[in-house]
């Protein structure tokens, strides 16, 4: 005789709001997909219904929640109302059925299969924008919905910023973590405290369901960063020397302009604003008013729409008593100092892809050095640290685009930044506070700039 399916009565209300999207997240122990096994059962039992249950990586059935709604249906007793096949299961009275499909191999396929009622999307931290762009149509039908599960993991994760960050019209998000699970084992309990003794951070992660701030594969971590925020107070650095103002051009549709000022070591300034294609002169004009006001140098990213930055300012140079000076960088260029060894035996040339890899390496090189010194007391030259004003507007949307390009490699293994078509298929917008921010450090070989009129255009 088969006994009524138990739930973890705190999600009740969350299961009973009629929603387009659901989301389930936490830490582990918390009930999040067995209770979504659970809730399944219940409704395909009564209703026909067709569940997709998708996750990332499935190379056999095990790796599923199969497994996972197979055992709850043996537990409850109701394996003679299903037929559990190698690949689906299907209710033999209501005619509800599951299909199991990995998001990695099958994303494609998937958009083709007709009348789902639920998709079920595990593990969906590793989900990004490109799947989601195909998943989220292959719903067409009302009352429908997507229940999206998942363990929060990096500061940068698509689904996270995307459903909890900001989340959208039609989307109920619930956190619940192993407090809220009132069948959670003595053993379990134990196990948890341990935990929590022994490795807070890492107990924060796994049970409590914080997101990891750092990224073994990217150039700068986030965590180094939190270490640059006003790192001259913290050093007691008096702030001299240079000014210079990182132009990122947008390159149109969705993209922003972005400058970030630099006043010696310290970051003072961040801004980003929309502009039109055929606003490339005013964008140029404005970024021009900011340098006069600053009193600093413009660096700008020459590739694309920005080509024509250096001719609009020696326009406005030449319409006024100001002489902006003014610099390109060819992001795609080749190293500067090539010859000069960046570790033992390696040399820049060797070692770096291009002008942009080895500007955001010696960015992060810097970042990491301001880090030891901030939390470790680490010796220091004060022209090697790299401050970031706490009054800085933007400063979160800066730390996570700082924090987010990985580091990938060529053919012959020399470092590069992640492309930013790669960055679009985990859904990361261009970032353009960051690449305005690298412009300001970037390397450069003497001389930087000749004539204070038209100034030495470096093309590296």
């Amino acid at each position: 005789m088969s006994a009524a399916p138990i739930m973890n009565p705190n999600l009740k209300d969350f299961w009973l709001t009629k929603s387009d999207i659901k989301v389930l997240y936490g830490g582990r122990d918390s009930t999040k997909s067995t209770d979504a096994a659970i809730h399944s059962i219940r409704l395909t039992s009564n209703i026909k219904l067709k569940f997709l249950c998708t996750r990332m990586y499935q190379n056999r059935i095990d790796d599923s929640v199969y497994t996972l709604i197979k055992e709850e249906i043996e537990r409850f007793g109701f394996l003679n109302e299903y037929e559990i096949y190698n690949n689906k299961i299907v209710h033999r009275f209501t005619g509800s059925d599951y299909l199991f499909y990995g998001l990695s191999r099958n994303i494609k396929e998937i958009k083709s299969i007709q009348g789902i009622d639920v998709l079920w999307i595990e593990e969906a931290h590793f989900l990004t924008k490109e799947m989601w762009d195909i998943l989220e149509p292959t719903l067409r039908k009302e009352h429908s919905e997507i229940w999206i599960i998942f363990n929060p993991d990096l500061v940068t994760d698509f689904v996270y910023n995307k459903f909890i960050v900001n989340t959208p019209p039609n989307c109920i998000t619930r956190l619940i973590n192993y407090t809220e699970n009132p069948f959670l084992s003595e053993k379990s309990k134990r196990t948890i405290e341990q935990r929590k003794k022994e490795d807070y951070d890492s107990y924060l992660h796994i049970y409590e369901g914080m997101r990891r701030q750092d990224d073994e594969d990217v150039f700068i971590k986030r965590s180094w960063l939190q270490s640059c925020i006003d790192a001259h107070k913290k050093l007691n650095i008096e702030v001299t020397g240079e000014k210079v103002t990182g132009y990122d051009v947008a390159d149109g549709g969705k993209d922003l302009n972005a400058y970030i000022n630099k006043h010696g070591i310290l970051i003072t300034k961040a801004h980003q604003w929309k502009a039109k294609e055929d606003e490339l002169f005013n964008s140029s004009q404005k970024v021009r008013d900011e340098a006069i006001r600053f009193g600093s140098r413009v660096v700008y990213d020459s590739v694309g729409l920005g080509a024509g930055t250096g001719s609009n300012i020696k326009r406005l140079n030449l319409l006024d008593t100001f002489n902006v000076n003014y610099e390109s960088f060819n992001s795609g260029g080749a190293v500067v100092n090539k010859e000069h060894e960046y570790q033992e035996k390696v040399l820049n040339k060797d070692y770096f892809k291009n002008i942009k890899a080895q500007a955001w390496k010696i960015v992060g090189d810097r970042v990491l050095k301001t880090h030891n010194a901030v939390t470790k007391g680490a010796d220091y030259e004060e022209d090697e640290i790299i401050s970031i004003s706490s009054d800085l507007n933007y400063i979160e949307n800066l730390l996570t685009e700082l924090s987010t390009p990985k580091k990938v490699y060529d053919m012959t293994k020399k470092l590069m930044v992640e492309p930013k078509k790669d960055l679009e298929k985990r859904g990361i917008p261009s970032p353009n506070l960051a690449d305005a921010f690298i412009m300001c450090f970037v390397p450069t070989e003497k001389p930087k700039y000749n004539d204070p009129i038209q100034s030495h255009l470096i093309t590296i």
